[in-house]
């Protein structure tokens, strides 16, 4: 086993086993709690591994807690002499302590300790007190020492010897010294400053140089260590003559105090000796000793003549506090006298350090929901001045949502103060700084990131609340109708966004059988084509919907508008294409002679459902002539005799679409003589006087009555029909207006009756924004305002074609006509006479 001492390393032999006994003996741990820290006391040069105490235990921490709440030891010395065992909770020596290295000749050696623990983040203040073992023996700085003395020194004249120095502290120091047995020297001790020992050679003989000329003496020095340790010098006292006379100072010791930021060359202070020879004998040089360290011949310079001290080097207080200093006086005599002084040199302490932040702990991420006062990192400040210089403040930026809370000595904990939003401020730069009580203060600053983590607390938003499509009828299924767009202020799987429909009715159909949306980029694609004549609009309710724990949504409406194209010819209910009737007209007809009315309807709506007439073909052509709008067929010219009784007209019916869609029928008209005037030229007759008057007038009356009859009989009909339909609304009577927008079409039935009594105008207005909306009006042209009428109202789903047969079975010698257009349907009824 090794002691380690200065510039010395001694081995012990066979008593190593009972030094390695007595060392374990001296092994103990003193634990106690002072203000809220623990204490450990342990001796120096500890094996590796040696148990400190247990931390578990002292902290009241379960075995348990150490791994999952990460226990580690931070040392403020800079190395770490200390380590934990994980799986007893122990605190254990990692590595050499040398109490000497650490603490130099101080008399309290104490290694203060952070233990920092995570989950909630805590620290606890920790400190190890290094207790002295007598591991250093005393050693003298010169090994041989040369003392020159005259013959004629009077006995009990005192001679200062160089005293040794011992790293141990308190009974370990050096406690005494011995010299070799001799003729006429003896060993005094003197007690200088702080009770330090010095050794003093003591003249108890006069000295004869003729017998002998020098002596060889054993100076031991010799601690209070248990066993003792020494050291030893070899003093060569040599005899000499006359010069009797040694330099005398003025002090004992001389003090004096330099701030440690003064300049180089600086005047420090002035030895005076003086020796009452005279000549040569009475001149006195200065000279630091030669036990003198490097470390103060590098600061200060002594003029040998003058005996002035000078500032040679740099004062550092931090280093030095003080300088104890040995200086020599010398006659040039023969034999050359000498006295000895001591110089004490105080540095005072300058605010020329700034003071320290350490991390004690690396920030830990905190999530945005942290409650206040939650930990985030460990943090100490320490100042290498002293006194008030050595004093730290910490501050924060006013616009902070983290404080700093003191928990002991220099430590802080790094708190929050108030709500984090990670959508606002992801990160934050939190610039600390310190700052000393000196004067000038001096001041540092230390920048900490602190990263907030996400929580869900945003749902997805659209980038509209509703979206409207435009989408033309016919597309081809598969097609993509639209992306919806949802972003999410959060981060990760908290903004990562699926897409779904919210289940809905279209029709009393699924929405979901019309269209798909895709989930992960929320593009919308028809499940098949749309006709507009079925469907002109359906709403898509699509939800966003995060994958945060618990998810958030949001809802947005897309509008899907069926644009109508014209994929739909017009249809020919009157004269019904399937029925072979020839149209009769007497060859007395005139010019304009109304011969009968084609009428075609068109699915489609707007321009595409505008319909136009024209002649295609016909056996005359300067006979007769089509309408443009209303389909009308007129005579051209009045019927001749010379006229075909058998004519032939081919008209054709366009739509106004692109491309143009067409329809033809055929009319046959037939010449005849005898054939009743019309009704219309009948009326105009009526003030002539006839001899028939009273029987037309008879007429008249009964079929006015008749008409009257059956108009009313069709208004109770229809009244009765919208009162069933309208259920409990009691205001509809003739009219229905909106009952249930989303389930059933609205219908409006108008009737207006001619002063006379029979109907003369019939509407009939339907459908719903969801569904074809159509319109039936019955317009009586005065031939037909006395001949019956039947309307049929089809459904949404009713095909034209059915319409012409209803009709066509109810009146097949009625004209009908049909008006298409976008918003409603009109259905034109008249009768020939």
């Amino acid at each position: 086993m090794h002691f380690r001492g200065s510039r010395m390393t001694k081995t012990i032999g066979y008593r190593d086993w009972r030094w390695q006994a007595l060392l374990w003996h001296q092994v103990f741990l003193l634990w106690t709690t002072v203000d809220a820290q623990t204490r450990y006391s342990i001796p120096e040069e500890l094996k590796q591994g040696s148990v400190v105490g247990n931390l578990a235990k002292d902290l009241s921490l379960g075995l348990s807690e150490i791994f999952e709440r990460k226990l580690r030891v931070a040392s403020e010395a800079g190395k770490q002499y200390f380590s934990v065992d994980a799986g007893k909770g122990e605190l254990l020596v990692n590595d050499r302590i040398d109490r000497e290295a650490l603490c130099g000749q101080s008399a309290s050696c104490v290694l203060p300790l952070q233990v920092v623990v995570e989950n909630p983040l805590r620290s606890h203040r920790i400190e190890v007190e290094i207790k002295d073992i007598n591991d250093n023996s005393p050693q003298f700085h010169t090994k041989e020492l040369s003392l020159n003395i005259a013959e004629s020194a009077a006995v009990g004249t005192r001679f200062l010897l160089e005293s040794a120095d011992d790293y141990d502290v308190g009974s370990n120091s050096v406690k005494t010294y011995t010299l070799t047995k001799n003729d006429c020297f003896t060993l005094k001790m003197k007690e200088v400053e702080d009770g330090k020992l010095v050794p003093e050679l003591v003249l108890e003989k006069p000295l004869d140089r003729e017998k002998k000329a020098s002596y060889q003496l054993l100076l031991t020095a010799l601690d209070g260590g248990n066993p003792v340790m020494s050291g030893t010098a070899q003093i060569n006292v040599i005899v000499l003559d006359n010069n009797d006379n040694f330099p005398v100072f003025d002090k004992n010791i001389y003090k004096t105090s330099l701030q440690e930021n003064v300049a180089k060359d600086t005047f420090a202070l002035k030895i005076i000796a003086n020796d009452a020879d005279e000549g040569p004998n009475g001149e006195v040089e200065y000279f630091f000793s030669t036990r003198t360290p490097d470390s103060v011949l590098s600061v200060f310079e002594l003029n040998s003549e003058t005996g002035e001290i000078f500032l040679k080097g740099q004062l550092d207080y931090e280093k030095a506090v003080s300088y104890k200093i040995e200086v020599i006086a010398k006659d040039k005599g023969l034999p050359v006298m000498e006295s000895h002084c001591r110089v004490q040199i105080d540095v005072i302490d300058v605010n020329d350090n700034a003071p320290e932040i350490i991390l004690t702990s690396e920030p830990q991420p905190v999530r945005e929901d942290a409650p206040r006062g939650s930990v985030v990192a460990l943090l100490t400040s320490r100042d290498a001045d002293s006194a008030n210089n050595s004093k730290v403040t910490l501050q924060l930026p006013k616009i902070s949502p983290f404080t700093l809370k003191p928990s002991f000595s220099n430590s802080y904990e790094l708190v929050t103060s108030g709500a984090l939003d990670r959508e606002s401020v992801s990160e934050y730069k939190i610039e600390i700084t310190a700052t000393d009580s000196g004067s000038p203060p001096l001041s540092s600053k230390k920048t900490i990131s602190v990263s907030i983590t996400d929580v869900n607390d945003n749902p997805p938003v659209f980038s509209q609340s509703s979206y409207n499509v435009y989408l033309k009828e016919n597309g081809v299924a598969g097609s993509i109708l639209y992306s919806v767009s949802a972003c999410d202020l959060d981060a990760g799987q908290n903004a990562k966004v699926s897409y779904s429909m919210v289940d809905s009715k279209v029709h009393e159909v699924s929405v979901s059988s019309y269209v798909y949306m895709n989930s992960e980029n929320g593009s919308i694609y028809s499940m098949h084509s749309f006709d507009y004549e079925k469907v002109k609009v359906f709403h898509i309710q699509v939800q966003a919907k995060d994958q945060g724990s618990p998810s958030l949504s949001s809802n947005a409406t897309v509008h899907v508008f069926i644009l109508d194209q014209n994929d739909n010819a017009p249809a020919v209910i009157y004269p019904s294409p399937h029925a072979a009737s020839h149209l009769r007209v007497p060859r007395t007809a005139k010019a304009g002679q109304l011969v009968t009315k084609v009428t075609a309807v068109d699915a489609d709506s707007g321009h595409n459902a505008w319909i136009s007439y024209k002649v295609s073909e016909a056996t005359d052509a300067s006979l007769f002539t089509v309408s443009v709008y209303t389909g009308e067929v007129r005579t051209k010219r009045a019927v001749s005799e010379h006229d075909d009784s058998s004519q032939r007209l081919l008209v054709e019916v366009q739509d106004d679409g692109e491309p143009v869609q067409s329809a033809t029928v055929t009319l046959s008209i037939l010449l005849e003589d005898g054939v009743s005037q019309p009704v219309l030229e009948l009326r105009h007759k009526v003030s002539e006087p006839s001899k028939t008057s009273g029987t037309i007038t008879l007429y008249l009356i009964v079929s006015l009555a008749s008409v009257s009859v059956l108009s009313l009989v069709t208004l109770l009909v229809l009244a009765v029909k919208c009162l069933r339909s309208s259920g409990s609304d009691a205001s509809c009577c003739m009219r229905r207006t909106h009952c249930d927008e989303d389930k059933k079409p609205n219908r409006n039935l108008h009737i207006q009756l001619n002063s006379d009594g029979p109907i003369k105008y019939v509407e009939v207005l339907g459908g719903d924004v969801m569904s074809q909306s159509h319109s039936f009006r019955s317009c009586m042209s005065p031939m037909s305002e006395y001949s019956d009428f039947t309307l049929v109202k089809p459904s949404s789903t009713t095909d034209f074609k059915e319409v012409i047969s209803v009709l066509d079975a109810s009146l097949p010698d009625s004209t009908w006509t049909f008006e298409s257009q976008q918003v409603h349907s009109q259905v034109a009824v008249s009768a020939p006479p």
